[in-house]
C-alpha cells in the first residue's frame, strides 16, 4: 500500500449506458450473465496496472455514486482488479460497501490481481471468489521514492528495520561510531516514527475488517497468526509476490474457487479482459455496473 503520494486528481466522468457502443453492449451482456451466475448485482472497480494511479478517497465517492443507483436488497458482488493504493481509502471503501448493502455484507470476485490495498478491500467481504488466474498479495505498507534508478516503491518495514539495526549496532559498538552516525543521518526519527504507525495501521485495518466480517468467530490474536503471510513482509520477501487461491484458503479466508472450464468463470474472465483493456487504452480507472460508469482519464504525460 502506498503511504505518501496521492495520484493526481483527474476529472471524473459519469456515463449512463443509454447510447451504447458495441463494447459497452457486450459488457452489459456479461454483467447480466455474471449476476445470473451469482444471484446478486455486480459492480466493477478497476484501476490500471499500466498508468500510475491507485485506490484513493475519490474512488470511494465514485463507488458510492454507482451503489446508490442499485437495488442492493440481496447485497452485491464487487468485481475488483487493482494494484492497490491507500489503506484508509480501502477501509472507507469497505464501510461504503457494507453500508449500502441491505444485508450489510458483500462478496468480491478477483478475476486476476487484487493486490495490496485491494487485498484489504477483499478482506472486508463476506466471501472471496477466485479462479485459476486470481491472486491476492501482502498488505504491508510501501513508500514511493525517487532515486537514481527512477520511481519505485520500497517496503516501510525494510526501512524501519534497517534504521533499528543501525541504531542497535551504534549502541553496541565500542570506539569509532562515525560510520554508524553517518548512515543514521540519512534517516529522520520523526519519519521513522510515522512509518511505525503506518505498519500498525495496515495490520490493524486488516484484522479489524476480518473480525467484523468473514472471521467474526475468530479472536483477533488468532486472526493475526492466520494472515501472517499477508502482514509480515519477511514471509513473502516481496510485496508483489502473489498469494494464490489455495494459500488464501489455508489462511482461513472464506474463498470460493471456480474452475476454468465453467461458463461462470469464462464470463468472469471475459469481462476482466475487456475492462482491463479499457483501463489501459481509454481510462486509468473505471467503476461501473451494467447501467452506469464512472471513469477517470489517463493522467497527462502517460
Amino acid at each position: 500500500m502506498a503511504t505518501n503520494e496521492k495520484a493526481e486528481h483527474e476529472p471524473v466522468i459519469l456515463k449512463v449506458f443509454s447510447e451504447q457502443s458495441q463494447q459497452v453492449a457486450t459488457r452489459k451482456v456479461l454483467y447480466n450473465n455474471i449476476e445470473s451466475h451469482f444471484g446478486k448485482p455486480v459492480v466493477s472497480l478497476f484501476t490500471s496496472f499500466i498508468h500510475r494511479v491507485m485506490l484513493e478517497d475519490s474512488d470511494v465517492d465514485m463507488l458510492a455514486g454507482v451503489l446508490q443507483t442499485m437495488d442492493l436488497s440481496k447485497g452485491f458482488t464487487l468485481f475488483i482488479s487493482s494494484p492497490g493504493g491507500d489503506a484508509l481509502a480501502a477501509e472507507r471503501m469497505i464501510n461504503i460497501c457494507r453500508t449500502y448493502s441491505k444485508t450489510k455484507t458483500f462478496d468480491v470476485i478477483v478475476p486476476s490481481k487484487a493486490k495490496s490495498a485491494a487485498t484489504l478491500v477483499c478482506f472486508g467481504a463476506e466471501k472471496i471468489i477466485m479462479g485459476p488466474t486470481s491472486e491476492l498479495g501482502p498488505v504491508d505498507p510501501q513508500v514511493f521514492v525517487k532515486d537514481t534508478e527512477g520511481l519505485h516503491f520500497i517496503s516501510i518495514h525494510h526501512i524501519v528495520n534497517s534504521y533499528d539495526d543501525l541504531f542497535k549496532n551504534a549502541q553496541s559498538a565500542s570506539g569509532h561510531l562515525e560510520p554508524f552516525l553517518q548512515q543514521l543521518s540519512n534517516y529522520k526519527a520523526s519519519v521513522v516514527g510515522d512509518y511505525r504507525n503506518q505498519i500498525k495501521l495496515a495490520k490493524s485495518i486488516a484484522i479489524r475488517v476480518l473480525k467484523t466480517g468473514m472471521m467474526n468467530d475468530v479472536n483477533e490474536s488468532d486472526i493475526e497468526g492466520l494472515i501472517k503471510v499477508f502482514i509480515d513482509p519477511e514471509d513473502k520477501l516481496s510485496h508483489g509476490r502473489p498469494i494464490f487461491t489455495d494459500e488464501a484458503a489455508k489462511c482461513k479466508l472464506k474463498v470460493e474457487s471456480i474452475a476454468s472450464e465453467t461458463a461462470k468463470w469464462q464470463d468472469v474472465y471475459e469481462l476482466y479482459v475487456r475492462l482491463s483493456s479499457y483501463v489501459t487504452l481509454h481510462a486509468s480507472k473505471c467503476i461501473e455496473n451494467k447501467n452506469h460508469m464512472f471513469t477517470v482519464p489517463i493522467p497527462q504525460g502517460q
